[in-house]
C-alpha cells in the first residue's frame, strides 16, 4: 500500500516481516513481540528498523528501543478507534520520539489533519487513493481546538481567542 507523506503519495520502503520470517537486507517492520524477543540481534542491524505498536499498548513499552527505531506504525482497527491518536501524541510529547510515526489500518481522509496534529508523519492509504482527496480534507477546516505536536504553525482556537502566538 502507498503512503501519504507531506501530501504526496510515496512508496513504502519498509518490508512488513512476520515473526518467523527472515529479515530482509533493507528496512524492516516487525511486531512488538519480535522486537522484545530479538532485541539484541535487531539492534545490530545496519538498516532502518520499525515496529508495529498494537492498539491499546502503552507507548512506554517502546522506551528502551526508541533511539534505535526509525518507524513506529500505529494501527487503527476502526475509524472510530482513537487510541492511535493518543499513542502518537504520547510518543512525541512524553517520550521525545523524533522518528517516523505511521498511521495504518482503517484510516479515513477525515482523520488526516488530526493525525498530523497528533504527531503522525505518514499515513498508509489504500491502493488507488488520490492524494488530493486527503489533502483537501486536511485543509478544509483550518481551525483546531488543541495545539499541535507537529509544529504546523497554526494557532489553536483557544490561542486565537486569547490572542496568543502559535508558540506562546
Amino acid at each position: 500500500m502507498p503512503l501519504l507523506d507531506g501530501g504526496r503519495l510515496v512508496e513504502d520502503p519498509y518490508a512488513l516481516v512476520g515473526d518467523e520470517e527472515a529479515l530482509p537486507e533493507g528496512a524492516a517492520l516487525v511486531s512488538l513481540d519480535r522486537l522484545r524477543r530479538e532485541a539484541d540481534g535487531l539492534a545490530g542491524r545496519n538498516a532502518p528498523l520499525g515496529v508495529t505498536l498494537p492498539p491499546g499498548t502503552d507507548p512506554a513499552a517502546l522506551k528502551p528501543w526508541l533511539p534505535r527505531l526509525a518507524l513506529v506504525a500505529l494501527v487503527l482497527p476502526k475509524h472510530r478507534d482513537g487510541r492511535a491518536f493518543t499513542q502518537a501524541r504520547a510518543l512525541r510529547e512524553y517520550h521525545g520520539y523524533t522518528g517516523e510515526i505511521r498511521a495504518t489500518g482503517h484510516v479515513i481522509p477525515d482523520q488526516y489533519a488530526a493525525l498530523l496534529r497528533c504527531g503522525v508523519s505518514t499515513v498508509q492509504v489504500p491502493d488507488g487513493a488520490e492524494a488530493g482527496t486527503w489533502t483537501r480534507m486536511r485543509d478544509i477546516i483550518p481551525l483546531a481546538y488543541q495545539p499541535a505536536m507537529a509544529g504546523d504553525g497554526a494557532r489553536s482556537l483557544l490561542r486565537r481567542r486569547v490572542g496568543l502566538a502559535p508558540g506562546g
